[in-house]
Formats: structure tokens, sequence, C-alpha cells
């Protein structure tokens, strides 16, 4: 009976060494934009991985897809829109999706189509925006920062082309998916356009006609979030990533890869 204990437990205690530790990660799906996320997602996994976690991105080129995949369970988090997006979808669609934290703000930039400088939009030009609510509002925001136009008393950041109240050079306003705008700019005269798709689009923050400041009302607003679905904030897997993306060592990263077209949230 001892004997055969014994030959339990050593039995045991190999098939422990035997084991493969990685076998045993708790696998996070999370879905992400392409530039910056997905590239910001790929430093954190390794932070991640000493704590028995295994990061796998899944990268989405719209904004639609990765809200549907989280609600339906197919994702654990997602990582690419603000929360003002966010909330803006969870009323048109019904999801119940929440920020677990915010990560990095990406400044507004107004880059040259057919016109090569603001001053050089002539009578009529075109200005082409996102045409989501919320980043079409923050387009707004910035013309209105630049001169170029001015909004209703109260506008904000629900702003739209019918709060226009003044257009001195009467700029046509088209608005374009936000994918699209960087493909769009040889047919217009000037694009506004998320930080995510002009890096995408191989444009350089510094090289933008215009750019939201640090202190403006949409740097406050709109810190790119890691969503999760409602009732997920204490699983301690998502806790780890959000507490991973805060890191002082993602904030190097982004500060030293992006030159000021992506900026860490505070």
């Amino acid at each position: 009976m001892k004997k055969c204990l014994l030959a339990l437990l050593a039995a045991a205690i190999l098939a422990g060494f035997g084991a493969n530790p990685a076998a045993a990660a708790k696998i996070i799906r999370v879905g992400a934009s392409p530039t910056p996320h997905a590239e910001i997602l790929k430093n954190a996994a390794e932070m991640l991985k000493p704590q028995g976690y295994e990061l796998k991105i899944v990268e989405y080129s719209d904004y639609v897809q990765p809200n549907m995949a989280l609600e339906s369970k197919e994702l654990d988090a997602n990582f690419f829109q603000h929360k003002p997006y966010l909330d803006d979808f969870n009323q048109q669609k019904g999801t119940k999706l929440v920020s677990l934290a915010a990560v990095h703000y990406e400044p507004f930039g107004i880059y040259a189509g057919r016109a090569k400088s603001l001053a050089g939009l002539k009578k009529g030009s075109i200005v082409a925006v996102p045409n989501d609510t919320t980043n079409e509002a923050r387009a707004l925001l910035l013309m209105q920062a630049e001169g170029l136009i001015k909004l209703k008393a109260g506008a904000g950041l629900t702003a739209t082309r019918r709060d226009i109240a003044e257009n001195p050079k009467g700029l046509k306003i088209e608005e374009i998916e936000a994918a699209q705008l960087v493909r769009s700019l040889p047919d217009v005269d000037v694009a506004i356009i998320n930080g995510n798709y002009a890096i995408l689009g191989g444009l350089k923050g510094a090289n933008a006609l215009a750019a939201e400041k640090a202190d403006s009302l949409a740097a406050e607003t709109y810190a790119n979030i890691l969503a999760v679905r409602a009732g997920d904030e204490a699983r301690d897997d998502l806790k780890a990533l959000a507490a991973a993306l805060k890191s002082a060592q993602i904030k190097a990263f982004i500060n030293g890869k992006y030159e000021g077209s992506v900026v860490p949230a505070k």
C-alpha cells in the first residue's frame, strides 16, 4: 500500500514538471483598431504574461463591429473608442458597455487636401468630417477654434452641421465615414481626421494644418478607453489589463513612438 502511494505521488510530481505553464494562461480577447490601439496592446501583452494572462488581439477596421462583438461575448474587452462615442453607441444600439480605463488621447487634425493652408480655403471649399455624431461635433469644434465657422451657443459636443450659425466662406461640410477620410483628401480641400486613422494613413500630427489644443474641451473629453461589458469591471484579468495600459511603461512607449500624435491620458 505504501509503495503504491509513493508511486502515485512520484507520477503526480513528474506530471507537474512536464506540464506547459503557458497552457494554463488565461486568454483575454481584445478588439482593437490596428493603429495605435493594437500596437499599444502588443506591448501590454508582454507585461501580462508573468501574471498568467495571454492577450489575443482581434483587429477591426470600423467602429461598429468591435462593440457588437464585445456585447455578444466574442470579446472580453475592446480598445478603439472614446466615451462619448460609446455612450452614443449604447443609446443607439441598446448595448450595455462601460469604460474601464482612459488610456490615451489622439488630437484631431485638419489635413491638407487640395488646399495647402487654412488661409487658402476659398468660398465653397469642401471640408470632410467624420459622419458619426460625436466625432462630427469634435471636427466642428476644431473648425470653430480655427475661426472657420461659428456654432450656435450651447451646441458643444452634440454639434452637427445644422448648428453652424456663421460660415463666412460658405464652406461645404461633407460627412464621410471616418475610415475613409484619408482616402478622401485628393477630392476635398481639407479633411478633419481622427488621430488613429491619420496615423494609419501615413499622416503625421506635426504636419496637420491645425490640431486640437491640449487644454481644449475635446482633450478633456475624448480619451480613448478600454471598454468592457457592464458587470465585468471587477474581473481580475480585465483589471490587470487596465493597469498595464495605464502603466509608466506604456506611457513611455506612447510618447516615444507617436511623438505627439498620440498622448497618454492623465
